[in-house]
C-alpha cells in the first residue's frame, strides 16, 4: 500500500511539472507495483523527465522572450508576429488584419456593383 501511495504522489508531482501522462505510464511500466523504485530505476526516470522538462523550459523561455515583440491585439497587424503568425504570408500584402480587410473589400465591391 505504501508503494502505491508513493507512486501516486510521484505521478501527481510529474503531472504538475508538465510530464505527459503517457510518458509517466511508460516510466512506471518498468517498475513493479509491489515495491518502491530502486535508485537506478529512479535515476532512469528522472533522466527521461529532465529532458522533457528542459524542452518545456526552453519552449517557455522562447515564448516569454517573443511576447515582448507582441502588441497583444491578436489581429496580426504587425508584419512579424513570432507567436501567432510566424510564417506571415499575408504580411506581404500590407499591415492590418488582411483577411478581414479582404472580406470588407469584397462586401464593398458587391455593394457598389449592386
Amino acid at each position: 500500500m505504501r508503494g502505491v501511495l508513493r507512486r501516486i504522489a510521484v505521478i501527481r508531482i510529474a503531472q504538475r511539472a508538465g510530464i505527459p501522462l503517457d510518458e509517466i505510464r511508460q516510466t512506471f511500466a518498468a517498475i513493479p507495483l509491489d515495491r518502491a523504485p530502486t535508485v537506478r530505476e529512479w535515476e532512469r526516470a528522472m533522466r527521461a523527465w529532465t529532458e522533457t522538462l528542459e524542452q518545456r523550459i526552453n519552449d517557455l523561455t522562447d515564448l516569454r522572450d517573443k511576447l515582448f515583440n507582441c502588441i497583444g491585439c491578436g489581429c496580426l497587424s504587425v508584419t512579424d508576429c513570432p507567436l501567432r503568425n510566424c510564417d506571415d504570408k499575408l504580411g506581404a500584402q500590407g499591415p492590418g488584419p488582411r483577411i478581414l480587410i479582404t472580406a470588407a473589400e469584397r462586401r464593398a465591391r458587391r455593394k457598389r456593383q449592386g
